[in-house]
């Protein structure tokens, strides 16, 4: 039985693939005004509530990696260039194949920015106060630690990449497999078997490369399973290279397709009767859900250590001096490290506290 063309699929009579479809156009508009908003508010400068009234320029206690001062610049540029090359890519990729699974998986993950100072505060992620970023005061960024900089807009070329050489990993594979073994049996489970190790050390390298370049630093990690702890590059290595799988592992599954040529959003898609007429905006749809729900388990499973307060090791001494030192459950303090000190915006009820204990010098590690 021939399919029916609903009318998001169906082709213009000339056969030619229209420049911008109404969804399009709207996106094209919100994506624009975004940007304006954006220009017109980021900033480099601190708010009172952050900034050290007490420091005189941008004072660094540590040395960044080799010595190069620059590596913000770096980085910064860095994101700009990459954003225009996959917004190229996006729009040429969708003009030849408009609502090709790839690219909505890439505008999903993109789209998770939105969660990053919940992110950023549950594992204790403290960004470069010298970052480009929004205004310290807008009710969703004041969540992050410090500040909430520009550079996570490239979430998708962090969490989509493994996806790419774990299914090559996982044809090669299979090719050398009969039909009745299990990666043919069992592939989605396959698939996840490969995709974490993959990620694994995708993320170790990548992240202790941008922690050592004060990119931002892990301010408080568990000290069982950390790398350098106690240090200002300390990285809860078991922990994160772990679970940022949370979302790189859906990612990469809701990208398989399997005998039938239909990735498994667009499988999951079609069991929800209002998107079987809609089918690429159901699989986005399904893809963004998801992915979400794997970054709120991500930020959750930290949320658990905090409550618990089993981050207990800090980063001493604290590197970014122009700022207060982030301290919302006393460990800094009790170090010797010098403050003053500001417990950030959830230091109460989602933490199962009263506000910033009290506490008492225990050592002097952190001091200078």
């Amino acid at each position: 039985m021939t399919a029916q063309l609903t009318r998001e699929d169906a082709p213009l009579a000339s056969g030619q693939t229209p420049l911008l479809t109404r969804g399009g156009v709207v996106a094209l508009v919100l994506a624009v005004g975004w940007i304006v908003v954006v220009a017109f508010n980021v900033r480099t400068s601190l708010h009172p509530r952050i900034a050290d009234p007490g420091a005189v320029g941008v004072p660094r206690p540590v040395e960044p990696l080799f010595g190069f001062d620059h590596w913000i610049v770096v980085h910064q540029i860095g994101t700009l260039i990459g954003m225009v090359i996959l917004t190229i890519v996006v729009i040429v990729g969708w003009r030849r194949t408009p609502g090709n699974p790839v690219l909505l998986m890439v505008i999903a993950c993109t789209l998770l920015v939105w969660q990053d100072p919940i992110s950023a505060w549950a594992p204790f992620a403290v960004y470069n106060p010298q970052l480009w970023h929004f205004p310290e005061t807008w009710p969703l960024f004041s969540l992050s630690p410090s500040i909430e900089p520009l550079i996570p807009i490239g979430y998708a070329a962090f969490y989509l990449l493994p996806y790419f050489p774990a299914i090559r990993v996982l044809q090669r594979i299979q090719a050398k497999r009969p039909a009745d073994s299990f990666v043919w049996r069992h592939p989605l489970l396959s698939f996840t078997g490969i995709i974490i190790p993959i990620a694994f050390v995708f993320d170790a390298l990548l992240e202790i490369f941008l922690v050592r370049t004060q990119l931002y630093i892990f301010s408080h990690v568990v000290p069982f399973g950390s790398f350098a702890t106690g240090q200002p590059h300390q990285f809860p290595l078991m922990w994160e290279s772990l679970l940022v799988s949370l979302v790189m592992v859906p990612a990469g599954l809701l990208l398989y397709k399997d005998d039938t040529g239909k990735t498994q959003a667009e499988k999951l898609a079609q069991k929800v009767r209002v998107f079987r007429t809609r089918p690429t905006l159901g699989a986005f749809l399904v893809m963004f859900a998801v992915i979400n729900v794997g970054y709120f388990a991500y930020s959750g499973a930290y949320w658990v250590m905090k409550v618990t307060r089993t981050a207990t090791s800090v980063a001493c001494p604290w590197p970014f001096e122009e700022a207060k030192v982030w301290d919302p459950q006393g460990f800094y303090e009790a170090q010797g490290q010098p403050g003053p000190f500001y417990p950030g915006i959830w230091s109460g009820w989602p933490t199962f506290q009263a506000g910033r204990p009290d506490v008492a010098v225990e050592s002097d590690r952190c001091s200078r």
